[in-house]
């Protein structure tokens, strides 16, 4: 079993960066596909980035490309979410997910194809 734990949310302007942490205890995150995830009031829960198990693969969500940077410290058992450039629209509770994929190389974008979820950390974006 996998715990996760988000933290780095807050309330920022628009233009303002936060960083976003996941924490792993239980088992090594290494073995795992990593995602973050975001829900907004009243939609449904979006994909925002994810990371293959061996770092090197990445994926974005249209919208947060070039503004978002996921990464992980297997050594730290932690992954991150920078986010610069923020706007309103990117005001949302924040998740972050683990998943088994059988290629090391995979960044999974499917909320379904992950098992693990943490309790989400709020992100505020004030225009």
């Amino acid at each position: 079993q996998v715990q996760l734990v988000e933290s780095g949310g807050g309330l920022v302007q628009a233009g303002g960066s936060l960083r976003l942490s996941c924490a792993g205890s239980g088992r090594t995150l290494s073995n795992y596909g990593m995602g973050w995830f975001r829900q907004a009031p009243g939609k449904e829960r979006d994909f925002v980035a994810a990371i293959s198990r061996s770092g090197g693969n990445t994926a974005y969500e249209d919208s947060v490309k070039g503004r978002f940077t996921i990464s992980r410290d297997n050594a730290k058992n932690t992954v991150f979410l920078q986010m610069d450039s923020l706007n309103s629209e990117d005001t949302a509770l924040y998740y972050c997910a683990a998943a088994v994929f059988k290629s090391t190389s995979f960044a999974g974008r499917s909320p379904s194809s992950y098992t693990y979820w943490g309790q989400g950390t709020q992100v505020t974006v004030s225009s």
